[in-house]
């Protein structure tokens, strides 16, 4: 077997698990637009796919002029969780592709504990990804490792053991600045928006894949081959 064996399997929540992205862009767009920010969909996939809450509020502060507080988080948070109850599915055949793998797996998402939680409840996954880790856990949020460090501390599993299955191009340059195999998931429903696949080939993933069921024997040939699939 290779130095970098893959020894933990760490899966981003929204857009890997859950198809969560265009429900959670949806409810930030009008939220945002209703505080006079003029931003559209597709803007907000480029700009804050893959980053947290604090990040957008920041960006709200800094380049719009802003002050996002209480209320604005409340609305997402209202708004956000009723959509989740009512239409949120997990990522085709992610279940049994959790239920195949032969090693540990856990969770680390920009998103708080409570979405998490309820997003993996919602969508039956909750009993097969006990460990979750969040943004809220650490100083920075994605693209910095910290996430995924922590994850891995939290593991026991050294970082270049880790293989990160991601959706966002600020997810693959957090695992890769964290020393871990990164796949890049382009399954989700939001997988075709404009510039999409071309960041995400520019940051140059391990390997890119559109389909869950493809992971294990993905995993088993990284492994086998002591390379990349």
């Amino acid at each position: 077997m290779a130095d970098d064996e893959t020894r933990l399997v760490i899966f981003d929540c929204d857009g890997v698990l859950v198809d969560s992205e265009p429900i959670s862009v949806s409810v930030l767009v009008k939220a945002m637009n209703d505080l006079g920010v003029q931003i559209t969909e597709e803007e907000v996939y480029g700009r804050f796919l893959g980053k947290s809450l604090a990040t957008v509020i920041e960006t709200m502060k800094s380049q719009y002029q802003v002050d996002a507080g209480s209320e604005f988080l409340e609305q997402i948070r209202t708004d956000l969780y009723a959509r989740f109850r009512r239409e949120l599915k997990p990522i085709d055949g992610v279940g049994a592709a959790i239920d195949a793998l032969s090693i540990p797996c856990c969770v680390a998402s920009s998103s708080q504990v409570e979405r998490i939680r309820l997003s993996l409840t919602v969508t039956g996954l909750i009993n097969k990804l006990p460990n979750i880790f969040s943004a809220s856990m650490v100083k920075n949020g994605k693209p910095a490792p910290d996430l995924f460090l922590h994850a891995a501390r939290e593991m026991h599993v050294d970082p270049k053991n880790c293989l990160v299955i991601e959706d966002s191009p600020a997810g693959v340059e957090a695992a890769k600045a964290a020393g871990m195999t990164v796949f890049a998931f382009t399954g989700g429903s939001h997988a075709n928006f404009a510039g999409y696949r071309a960041e995400l080939d520019r940051l140059s993933p391990e390997c890119v894949f559109d389909a869950m069921p493809d992971l294990i024997h993905l995993i088993q040939k990284r492994n086998l081959d002591g390379a990349h699939p």
